[in-house]
């Protein structure tokens, strides 16, 4: 009897997130965006430089070797002439991908993604379908000793990405928040529930990229309350950090941030990251940290004014997303965030949070 009524209790909750009354409002819902790149029939088709890696069965350590073994005319060629596969095909070097995504997103004619063409920008996905998804690179991915990927949540998509909004949020916004961090030094002391490295560290030069490839959620209606999105997009992010590690990039440092830590929750077993950080969560459909199945080490954090925390942190029939990450039941090693402002306020330059982000993102937490 005590169980059905702990149910009952549950099912009342996850209805309470859904109608709005403990933080969710209303949201359109929308349709994923999965599958190959746009252009993939034309691509299998070409046969001028023998069978191409399919873009929907081919590994990224398989896409790599492909293109290890072209002469620079074939790969300028595969380039110009199938620029979305290219731009999108974890695996395929770098260089080639950001020259690539330069030439889609010119192609597209459209004012809205116009700015992500420019000389300046490192874009190493870009697919216009629906709202339209991108990836970009702050620092030097190729040579860097340490990446770290921000997920990000809700409202995101390739026109939003870079938007003007407050300074430090966003996706571009909270990976240049982060990279410019990591070139500061870090005084030892503790942080983030462990401690600095004593005495000096060679860190290295860290890479920070903007990962919005997945469809989000718009508002904070159903397709936030339930995973339908997040199982759509984990796959993607677990398929984009295998061609980091196929081009020889270092096991990344995940930043999921609201929804986009439930995308990190369901991927977490099937990517190679060092860390993975969950800010201002509503839950990564797990009851513990070792139910993510993940050899990455776990944190967790959430700023005392974040509406998250008002969000019942429930599952059932699909909806909710369960545990509440900062909780001590869960196992996360925590993230200081009591200075932080709202829920969008974990980068901003000064925050115990940021600190936090940057010793974890240069390897300098024990």
């Amino acid at each position: 009897m005590r169980r059905f009524g702990r149910t009952l209790v549950t099912a009342a909750l996850a209805v309470t997130v859904v109608g709005g009354t403990a933080g969710w409002a209303s949201g359109e819902s929308q349709s994923a965006v999965t599958g190959p790149p746009p252009g993939t029939a034309a691509w299998r088709a070409d046969t001028a430089y023998g069978p191409l890696p399919d873009p929907a069965t081919a590994t990224p350590h398989e896409v790599a070797r492909f293109f290890a073994g072209l002469d620079d005319a074939a790969r300028t060629a595969l380039v110009r002439t199938h620029p979305l596969v290219v731009g999108n095909l974890d695996g395929a070097p770098v260089p080639l991908r950001y020259e690539a995504n330069r030439l889609a997103v010119v192609a597209t004619g459209e004012a809205r993604y116009a700015s992500l063409a420019a000389p300046d920008r490192r874009i190493l996905a870009f697919d216009p379908r629906g709202r339209g998804q991108v990836a970009e690179v702050f620092g030097d991915l190729e040579h860097a000793a340490h990446v770290s990927v921000i997920v990000p949540g809700s409202e995101n998509d390739a026109t939003s990405h870079d938007a003007r909004r407050a300074p430090h949020t966003g996706p571009a916004g909270m990976a240049r928040a982060l990279r410019t961090a990591t070139e500061t030094p870090l005084a030892d002391g503790p942080v983030a529930g462990g401690s600095v490295a004593g005495g000096p560290v060679a860190a290295g030069p860290v890479a920070v990229i903007a990962w919005t490839g997945y469809t989000t959620p718009v508002g904070v209606g159903l397709d936030a309350a339930d995973g339908r999105l997040a199982a759509a997009g984990a796959p993607r992010l677990a398929r984009f950090t295998a061609g980091l590690d196929a081009v020889g990039a270092p096991d990344p440092v995940l930043f999921c941030h609201s929804y986009g830590s439930v995308v990190c929750g369901l991927a977490a077993r099937h990517t190679d990251a060092a860390d993975i950080v969950a800010l201002g969560s509503p839950g990564m459909r797990a009851d513990t940290a070792d139910d993510l199945r993940t050899g990455a080490r776990v944190w967790a954090g959430r700023g005392p004014s974040d509406w998250i925390a008002d969000v019942p942190n429930v599952s059932f029939a699909g909806i909710g997303h369960g545990a509440d990450p900062t909780s001590a039941a869960f196992g996360a090693r925590r993230v200081p965030a009591a200075d932080v402002r709202g829920h969008a306020g974990y980068f901003t330059p000064g925050t115990q949070s940021l600190a936090a982000f940057a010793a974890i993102a240069k390897g300098e937490v024990r």
